[in-house]
């Protein structure tokens, strides 16, 4: 079987940041041969940087057990699934002026660094159907979370008519299909999620009928205590904040204030993240000041990839799907 990623990266990044990646890349490899699970955190604009078309085969491939993701990398998978060939790209992004960037608001161009997502084709065509799905379970008297609305939405086929990238790119088609557990943290200040602010606001829906972060926590709970056993559950994280340090927290929350003091440390750990170690972030802390926190034990292995994430995860995906 060909391998040539694992050919190329094996014979070429052998020191320094580069041999992490290959190290953390084995370390994954090795986590699912023993029979572990593995989540992963999706912090930044990683679904607008389109890493849905090799994140949607790692789901597909059983790679992937649990996802924890921003409302945006929800959301964006989705606005990109179906507004492909609205969305301008901007190379020089860093020559624009204030007026520049005040022109691409007028045109209904929301701008992530050199992508500008299209508000019209994107946003207003995922509130269309969302907004349905939410006031039909409130009618019904039912709750989902964020996610698992997405999830109806998906598997409804209302989308359909729009697909402007091939189904098989769309990560968050692959995780619908499989109902993949999602935990997604802080959804509220997404669009979708001040879209459905709004609507609260006006009095047409109800708060209560979408889910809470807290019982997001309370869903996670659950899950890892029934899966943390065997080899355990590793932890793979793209960028730091709350996509990271949310899930995280629930193995001390568990052994601390569960006092489930049999309950296992995540059994594998890996961060790619370029943000520096200072100034007390999460992004930039070392993987052993989480064994301070009880989230990761003095054996676990730890890794940590420092680059850019849409540079690295690609290749690392790879590895993996190879091996």
């Amino acid at each position: 079987m060909s391998k040539p990623i694992t050919e190329f990266i094996e014979k070429y990044y052998l020191h320094f940041n580069a041999a992490a990646l290959v190290d953390a890349s084995k370390g994954y490899v090795a986590h699912l041969k023993d029979g572990g699970k593995m989540m992963i955190t999706l912090a930044g604009a990683m679904s607008t940087a389109e890493l849905g078309k090799i994140l949607a085969e790692m789901i597909r491939q059983n790679k992937v057990d649990f996802i924890s993701c921003t409302g945006a990398n929800l959301e964006e998978d989705l606005m990109n699934l179906v507004a492909h060939s609205h969305y301008e790209r901007v190379p020089h992004y860093r020559d624009l002026t204030a007026q520049d960037e005040w022109n691409l608001l007028e045109r209904g161009l929301n701008r992530v660094t050199d992508t500008c997502i299209p508000e019209e084709e994107a946003f207003r065509r995922l509130q269309k159907h969302i907004v349905e799905i939410w006031k039909d379970a409130e009618a019904k008297g039912e709750r989902y979370f964020p996610h698992e609305f997405m999830y109806k939405m998906i598997l409804s086929g209302v989308l359909e008519q729009y697909y402007e990238i091939p189904r098989e790119n769309s990560w968050m088609i692959a995780a619908a299909e499989k109902n993949l557990p999602i935990v997604v943290p802080g959804w509220e200040d997404s669009t979708m999620g001040n879209i459905f602010a709004s609507y609260c606001i006006k009095g047409e829906l109800k708060a209560t009928t979408m889910k809470s972060g807290i019982e997001y926590m309370t869903y996670l709970a659950d899950w890892y205590t029934k899966n943390s056993g065997g080899k355990g559950v590793g932890f793979f994280q793209i960028g730091g904040g709350i996509a990271g340090d949310f899930p995280i927290c629930v193995v001390p929350m568990l052994y601390q204030d569960m006092e489930m003091h049999d309950i296992p440390f995540w059994s594998y750990f890996c961060q790619i993240s370029d943000s520096t170690t200072s100034y007390g972030s999460y992004s930039g802390a070392v993987p052993n000041e989480k064994i301070t926190w009880g989230k990761l034990d003095i054996t676990t292995p730890k890794f940590i990839v420092e680059s850019d994430a849409t540079i690295c995860a690609p290749l690392m995906f790879s590895y993996i799907l190879e091996n």
